[in-house]
């Protein structure tokens, strides 16, 4: 099994490596393919989660329903959409202001993301053998709080 995830950490640096200086070139790589969703607004943060889930369970799960729900409503501008290879994802978080804290916004918003995304059919799944690995950069944007999530589809072979 440790080969295995060495094997994983190689191929997202190299992937993160590559996909930097690609973006800086502005070229598509061979055998992938870019797609990025939208999403407006803000999500709920892993403290609003863990709050809700220590009030009640049933509040905290309506939660991170409405929150799939957000996602898997900017997801349709992907259309039919799927991705049939592993993926490399990269999040952009578009906050209003700097009050939360980076890993409370991303934690939660990545879980959320994903799943929403595998009910949604644009991913196999969440798990090793179709997330290769992702990244996040985080912004201010007072007028416009948003995510954006690029997927970039690589051929491993």
């Amino acid at each position: 099994m440790r080969l295995y995830l060495r094997k994983i950490e190689c191929d997202t640096e190299h992937l993160r490596a590559k996909y930097k200086r690609l973006e800086i070139e502005g070229v598509k790589p061979k055998g992938a393919e870019h797609v990025k969703i939208t999403i407006r607004g803000t999500m709920p943060n892993l403290n609003d989660y863990i709050t809700a889930e220590r009030t009640n369970r049933y509040k905290a799960a309506a939660m991170k329903k409405q929150a799939e729900s957000l996602v898997m409503h900017a997801a349709r501008s992907l259309g039919k959409w799927q991705a049939d290879k592993p993926v490399y994802m990269i999040y952009r978080w578009y906050e209003p202001n700097r009050r939360r804290d980076k890993d409370n916004i991303s934690s939660f918003g990545r879980k959320v993301i994903q799943d929403a995304l595998v009910k949604a059919k644009i991913l196999r799944n969440d798990g090793w053998q179709d997330i290769i690995g992702f990244e996040d950069k985080f912004y201010i944007d007072a007028k416009k709080p948003r995510i954006e999530v690029e997927i970039i589809e690589e051929d491993l072979t």
